[in-house]
């Protein structure tokens, strides 16, 4: 896969580079947003991984500046802002994924791994499975046409879980890119939460298959 990394942390993207070409990447640095923005319209890329606070022009002006031009490159937002308005931003740019730092190199990879796999992008701004819809702009949830009213934690775990079909994914996980490490978060929130998500999403539709899954012992898994 053909990646440009647009990062000013010059530690940072160097990782970040030496870590995809050991995993059969080719990369592009860019350490500013204008050169990034350059790279970005006129190279031919598969992937762009945008960090929010750039020199000279920011990740999200980036963002939106490809999108207005009809570049359709799958972007990876990847940033220290990473409270669930600023997700809720970077999706609204037209971002197609966004993760926080610090992170697991691993996770990066992962995330990497599952763009790839979608199409090029989401039909209607919506992720779906079984009978299950997510919009990321307007924020509305249904199952078997009827509309689900979930809170903002809520949505964003579903849409965390959403994106992430098929990983199994440990509580400590879940509350890390869900609730950020808030400091008023308890040991089992992310547990309750899940629970009030499973009685929204799979309780309330028994005709439906559930989507929530306990993995015992590992954590949690999302699809059929």
């Amino acid at each position: 896969m053909k990646i440009l990394v647009v990062e000013d942390e010059t530690t940072v993207a160097k990782y970040i580079k030496k870590g995809l070409e050991l995993n059969a990447n080719i990369v592009d640095l860019a350490l500013d947003g204008e050169d990034g923005l350059d790279l970005a319209s006129d190279g031919n890329y598969e992937l762009i991984i945008l960090d929010r606070m750039l020199p000279k022009i920011g990740g999200l002006e980036i963002c939106k500046r490809l999108r207005n031009n009809g570049n359709k490159t799958p972007i990876l937002i990847l940033t220290a802002k990473n409270e669930i308005n600023d997700r809720i931003d970077g999706l609204n740019c037209g971002a197609d994924d966004y993760l926080g730092k610090p992170f697991s190199f691993d996770e990066l990879l992962a995330r990497i791994n599952a763009i790839s796999r979608r199409p090029q992008q989401l039909i209607n701004n919506q992720l779906s499975e079984d009978s299950l819809t997510l919009n990321i702009i307007n924020f509305e949830v249904t199952r078997a046409k009827q509309k689900i009213s979930l809170s903002k934690k809520e949505f964003a775990l579903l849409e965390f879980l959403m994106r992430h079909k098929g990983q199994v994914l440990s509580k400590d996980q879940i509350a890390q890119q869900v609730w950020n490490y808030e400091s008023d978060i308890l040991p089992n929130t992310a547990q309750v939460y899940l629970g009030y998500l499973r009685k929204k999403i799979d309780q309330a539709f028994p005709n439906e298959k559930p989507l929530i899954h306990t993995v015992r012992g590992f954590g949690y898994k999302f699809g059929e």
